[in-house]
């Protein structure tokens, strides 16, 4: 853990996104949609993604539906998980794939030593092991592999939930793992199994900005995402969790239209990118071929003009150049013009992106959007 964060807390949240196909007592979300929710956003999906809603009593972002995700705990980079996965401490990140990006230009997130703070664990392994961590507390979806299966590093055409043991045995270790982090490694030791980090592909950095409005917590979180081949078993923790939801992309985006649910700008903007995808395979693809691109820390500078909060992110002209914000490489878009890349937050269920730049490391332009008005 980063203990020398001054403002920020690590944490790090997982985009699951699984086909239709519905496995024993899986539920998904099929509410028909109101004439207000006609839909100028692709409709046509093979798959969820799985929404979980916070308790009205959490102290940040209550009520909210968000992905799956936490805070990073001492035990993810426990030096234990050199015995749970001996056969990979040996290999570059434990058999993860190289990312190109300059550890110069890295987020912060993922370009620290650890190993100056005390773990021998990369943080691109801890990170994704509190994202596991933190799914199979939230919602029960245990993403593990089995120790004695060949090739893991390389496990990208078939992932699914571990299925392998009773629900009252998992139903007893998802209880001992939401009392203590730790026994997450003690769990893998007696299963004998591996979090599947190699089932995570890396996708965005976000950081809380300083004007959050959300009980005054700020986190640095890692996004990372996994396909799925089929919807597993999922259910709430009746704590942090009250309930769960299998959505497409544009049936989220449309239930907060519709004022249905909140989802914080994030998560808009992440939906939003999605969007760009109907087909799971091709989602998968291009996940797991950008991932090795890198990607680029994002805090929110947020201003307020009359009525509105204008969230202006990296390469947008009017992004500030300050010690707490990093420098940007260009301020003109991609045809010359002026440089925008910012949310524009009209109230609390009214969003639109304004954005001309090409996105750095091969990643997505959302779709263009405002919540309330057709804008394509």
């Amino acid at each position: 853990m980063n203990h020398t964060l001054k403002h920020w807390k690590e944490a790090a949240t997982l985009i699951v996104a699984a086909e239709h196909r519905l496995c024993a007592g899986t539920l998904t979300s099929r509410t028909p949609l109101g004439k207000s929710e006609q839909s100028h956003l692709p409709h046509s999906f093979d798959y969820n993604i799985l929404l979980l809603k916070r308790s009205g009593k959490s102290s940040f972002m209550p009520n909210a539906y968000v992905f799956p995700g936490g805070l990073v705990d001492s035990s993810d980079f426990s030096n234990e998980w050199l015995d749970i996965f001996r056969s990979f401490r040996n290999t570059p990140s434990f058999g993860l794939r190289r990312v190109k990006q300059k550890t110069e230009s890295r987020p912060p997130i993922f370009a620290t030593d650890r190993l100056k703070l005390g773990s021998s664990i990369p943080g691109e392994v801890a990170l994704r092991i509190c994202a596991l961590r933190e799914t199979f507390e939230e919602s029960g979806v245990l993403l593990v592999v089995k120790r004695t299966e060949e090739n893991l590093s390389n496990n990208e055409t078939s992932i699914h939930a571990f299925d392998d043991i009773c629900s009252d045995e998992l139903k007893k270790w998802r209880s001992l793992v939401n009392q203590s982090p730790s026994n997450f490694i003690k769990m893998c030791r007696e299963l004998e199994v591996l979090p599947n980090i190699w089932a995570l592909h890396e996708w965005s950095n976000w950081l809380t900005p300083e004007s959050n409005r959300h009980g005054g917590r700020r986190f640095d979180t890692a996004f990372f995402i996994c396909c799925l081949k089929e919807m597993p078993h999922t259910r709430q923790d009746e704590k942090e969790i009250t309930l769960f939801q299998w959505s497409t992309p544009s049936q989220v985006l449309q239930s907060f239209e519709a004022e249905k649910f909140w989802i914080a700008p994030p998560q808009f903007y992440e939906l939003s990118r999605l969007c760009r995808f109907s087909s799971l395979n091709d989602l998968h693809k291009f996940a797991n071929e950008r991932a090795i691109e890198g990607c680029e820390q994002w805090l929110p500078a947020v201003t307020v003009e009359g009525n509105q909060y204008i969230s202006l992110l990296p390469g947008d002209e009017l992004y500030p150049v300050t010690s707490e914000y990093p420098a940007v490489e260009s301020r003109t878009s991609q045809n010359g013009g002026s440089a925008l890349h910012r949310m524009v937050i009209s109230g609390s269920y009214d969003i639109s992106l304004q954005i001309s730049l090409t996105p750095k490391y091969k990643h997505l332009l959302p779709v263009h959007l405002n919540s309330k008005k057709n804008l394509l």
